[in-house]
C-alpha cells in the first residue's frame, strides 16, 4: 500500500469515527488562532496587490472573505491562506517544522462555505488536514527543511486532505487528491532570505493548490499514487529518501492537533525561546535595558539561519532578526505588532541593545531540534554580574501552552483593530460553539 493509499484508508475510517471532545476543543483552538493570524495579515504585503490582481474573481462564488465579499473557493483559499501567514503569528506543529493552520483552515473554510457545510463538518475537515499533513512533514524531516519551506510544501497536503474530506472523498479519489497535491507542493526558503513579499504566498498557494487537487480528484482526475515514495517522487526529490512505512501507524490514536504551538510573540518563531529567556532573566533580576552590558544567545541552527538579519531595515527583515526581536523585548517588554512600526525600527535604544547581542549555535540545543526549540541566554550587567537562563521551550509550545483565555485575548488584540471589539467577541462565541452550528454564517464576513 502506497502512502497516499494509507491516508486514503484513514480518510475512509475517519468518516465514520466520532471525534472526542478533547480533539474537537483543540480544533476550535486552532480556528481561534487562525482568525487571530488572519486579520492583522489582511493589509500586509502582498495582500493588497493580491486582492487587486484577483478583482475579477471577487463578488461571485459561495465562499466568503473577511470583508464580506464573495469569492470562488480557490480564490478564497488563496487570499485567506496568504493573509493568515502574512503577519507571522500563525500556529505551528513543531515536529513537522510547519505552520499547518494557514493553508489547512483556509482550504477547509473555503470548501465548507462553498458546499454549505455545518460547523461540525468544517471542524472535521480541519482535523483531517492537520493529521495527514503533519505526518508528512515529520516523515520528510530536517533534510527537507534545509531548502524547502514546509508551510508551502507540506501545507498543500493539509489543504488537499481537508478539502477532500469536505468534498466527501475517501478511498481511491482521496488518494488521487493527495497524489496531485504532491506535484503542486512548492516553496523555497531562499524566498525569505532576502527582503521579499513572497513568503505568505507559500501558504496561500498551498491552500489554493490543495483545494484544486481535491476538486480535480472529485472530477475523476488521477495522480501517481507512488508519488511520495517513488524513485523520482516527493521524498527523494525534496528530502533524503524518508521511510514511509510507518507514516500512518498512529492515525486516529495520536491526534497531532492537540499538540500545536500558538505564538505568544509576533515574528519568526525560531527566535521565541531567546525572547522568552531574555524576558525571564529581566524579570528574575529586575533588569532594565540600561543595566545590560551584553546579551549572549546560544540556540539551534535554523534560528540563526532563518532569523538571520543583523541590521534589519524593513518590517519583514525585522520579523526575521533574532537580534532585533530580543532587543525589542528587553527595551520595550514585548514583541507585538507595535514592534514593527517605522518608529520602532529606527528606535535608538533598540539599535543600541542590538549591538550588545551575540548569538551562536549550541550543538546540544541544535541536536534536539525540531522536537525542542530551546535557547540559553546569558546577560552581563554593567556592574559585572552574569545571569544565565536555559529556556527549554517557548511560551505557547505544548509544554507551556496558551490557555483558552490567552488565545481569546490574542484574537481580540489582533482582530479588534480590524473588525471592532464587539464583532471580534461575537466571532469568538461562534467559534467555541461551531460543532452546534448548522452552517458557517458566524465565520467569515
Amino acid at each position: 500500500m502506497y502512502a497516499t493509499e494509507v491516508f486514503a484508508r484513514y480518510a475512509t475510517e475517519f468518516r465514520q469515527a466520532r471525534l472526542g471532545d478533547e480533539v474537537l476543543h483543540h480544533a476550535k483552538r486552532a480556528v481561534v488562532d487562525w482568525h487571530a493570524a488572519l486579520f492583522p495579515g489582511l493589509e500586509v504585503a502582498p495582500m493588497p496587490q493580491l486582492r487587486a490582481l484577483l478583482a475579477d474573481d471577487l463578488d461571485r462564488g459561495r465562499a466568503r472573505l473577511p470583508d464580506g465579499r464573495l469569492a470562488p473557493a480557490r480564490a478564497a483559499a488563496l487570499l485567506n491562506g496568504t493573509a493568515a501567514h502574512a503577519a507571522e503569528v500563525d500556529d505551528s506543529f513543531r515536529d513537522a517544522m510547519y505552520h499547518p493552520g494557514a493553508a489547512t483552515v483556509a482550504a477547509a473554510l473555503a470548501i465548507a462555505q462553498d458546499r454549505g457545510a455545518s460547523g461540525l463538518e468544517f471542524l472535521r475537515g480541519v482535523v483531517l488536514g492537520y493529521e495527514v499533513s503533519t505526518r508528512i512533514g515529520v516523515a520528510m524531516g530536517r533534510a527537507h527543511y534545509r531548502h524547502w519551506h514546509n508551510t508551502g510544501t507540506v501545507g498543500t497536503f493539509g489543504a488537499a486532505a481537508s478539502a477532500a474530506g469536505l468534498l466527501g472523498l475517501h478511498g481511491a479519489p482521496f488518494a488521487h487528491a493527495m497524489a496531485t497535491a504532491a506535484t503542486f507542493a512548492a516553496g523555497l526558503q531562499q524566498a525569505f532570505r532576502m527582503d521579499s513579499m513572497s513568503k505568505p504566498l507559500h501558504a496561500g498557494r498551498a491552500a489554493e493548490g490543495g483545494v484544486l487537487a481535491a476538486q480535480l480528484a472529485a472530477q475523476g482526475v488521477t495522480g501517481s499514487l507512488d508519488v511520495l515514495e517513488g524513485e523520482a517522487g516527493f521524498g527523494r526529490a525534496m528530502s533524503d529518501g524518508p521511510d514511509w512505512s510507518a507514516v500512518g501507524d498512529t492515525l486516529g490514536r495520536d491526534f497531532h492537533i492537540t499538540r500545536l504551538t500558538f505564538k505568544n510573540h509576533i515574528g519568526c518563531g525560531h527566535a521565541f525561546a531567546a525572547i522568552d529567556g531574555a524576558l525571564e532573566l529581566a524579570r528574575q533580576h529586575g533588569l532594565r535595558a540600561a543595566d545590560i552590558r551584553s546579551v549572549h544567545v546560544a540556540t539551534y541552527g535554523p534560528a540563526l539561519d532563518i532569523a538571520c538579519y543583523e541590521d534589519p531595515r524593513t518590517e519583514n527583515e525585522a520579523r526575521f532578526s533574532l537580534r532585533f526581536v530580543v532587543a525589542t523585548a528587553l527595551v520595550h517588554g514585548s514583541v507585538r505588532l507595535a514592534a514593527y512600526t517605522p518608529e520602532r525600527l529606527a528606535d535608538a535604544d533598540t539599535r543600541a541593545m542590538m549591538a550588545r547581542i551575540t548569538a551562536v549555535v549550541d550543538p546540544g540545543i541544535d541536536a534536539a531540534f525540531p522536537g525542542r526549540r530551546s535557547a540559553r541566554v546569558e546577560i552581563e550587567t554593567i556592574d559585572g554580574q552574569r545571569h544565565v537562563w536555559l529556556q527549554p521551550d517557548r511560551k505557547g509550545d505544548p509544554e507551556l501552552p496558551l490557555s483558552d483565555a490567552e488565545l481569546e485575548d490574542k484574537l481580540l488584540e489582533l482582530a479588534a483593530p480590524v473588525i471592532g471589539t464587539e464583532r471580534a467577541r461575537t466571532l469568538l462565541r461562534n467559534i467555541w460553539s461551531l460543532e452546534q452550528a448548522g452552517d458557517l454564517q458566524g465565520l467569515g464576513g
